[in-house]
């Protein structure tokens, strides 16, 4: 009997998935679907790091991002997140800045640097500005719309913001796969897109390896973990901060009732503050 499937959203799964040196097909073909790049740049993709980084898959610090080159020398770095991280974009910023200064040395002709692409795929809304699941951002003047260079790219590809149905492109089906841990839709999306087919036969492989589905789990879990102390961390620094609001409200001699609407605390938790 067939284990059920794990998920590519586990960071873990999508470096296995797309990280193959041996077979960039998914991978080049996925690139195609979400960036904006001549023809010539697909022609061959080649993965910087193939190999996890640490002393393996079982060590938790590893860096499961996915770093790749194009045709023409473009740096891609992949990163997939399942819940929320504080000072993300901050973060994309930083890892751009690292693809940079990584193709120069001293010394050498700033010429020499090519495009830094950083593409963030997120299991929730990274982008709340829009509606849309798609967003490429470049260095432009706001105010005239004339870009100042395409050398830096950040493209963030958001999971909750994905049409239930078909927008009948390359992309949508490849987010739909990401998304995805039903059998059924799964081979659906393998039909139409042999890419997707060879990263569906993949996906089944890894998920009948019991090792990989172990340690799969366990990264899953610390990602979890991690979020829920972030979540903890914010809802205590809020409650700190709405019964300070509750202490000021009461020294100001403002009615109960007024408070209990100004910061949503109970009649009881405002009273304990007065004693």
């Amino acid at each position: 009997m067939s284990r059920p499937f794990l998920s590519p959203r586990n960071d873990l799964v999508f470096k296995l998935l797309f990280g193959d040196a041996k077979d960039t097909g998914p991978l080049t073909d996925f690139l195609q679907a979400a960036l904006d790049l001549p023809s010539d740049d697909y022609l061959n993709i080649v993965l910087v790091d193939p190999h996890l980084n640490g002393e393996g898959i079982n060590d938790k610090r590893g860096i499961l991002d996915i770093k790749a080159k194009t045709a023409t020398g473009k740096m891609v770095d992949i990163e997939i997140q399942i819940a929320e991280q504080p000072q993300m974009r901050e973060r994309i910023v930083f890892y751009l800045s690292r693809l940079i200064t990584e193709q120069i040395g001293r010394g050498e002709n700033y010429r020499k640097i090519e495009r830094s692409i950083c593409i963030l795929i997120t299991y929730y809304v990274q982008i709340p500005e829009n509606g849309c699941y798609h967003n490429c951002y470049r260095l432009h003047d706001p105010r005239t719309g004339s870009e100042f260079t395409d050398l830096v790219e950040v493209n963030t590809l958001e999971l909750p913001k994905l049409p239930h149905n078909t927008d009948g492109s390359a992309l949508w089906s490849w987010l739909k796969f990401m998304g995805s841990r039903e059998e059924e839709e799964l081979k659906m999306l393998a039909e139409k897109n042999p890419q997707i087919g060879k990263a569906v036969a993949r996906l089944q492989e890894l998920s009948e390896d019991e090792r990989i589905r172990l340690l799969a789990e366990s990264r899953e879990k610390m990602e979890w973990d991690n979020a829920a102390r972030i979540q903890a961390a914010k809802e205590k620094g809020l409650e700190e901060g709405l019964l300070s609001v509750a202490r000021t409200a009461l020294k100001k001699n403002l009615p109960i009732e007024e408070i209990m609407a100004l910061t949503g605390l109970s009649k009881e938790k405002i009273q304990s503050l007065a004693h």
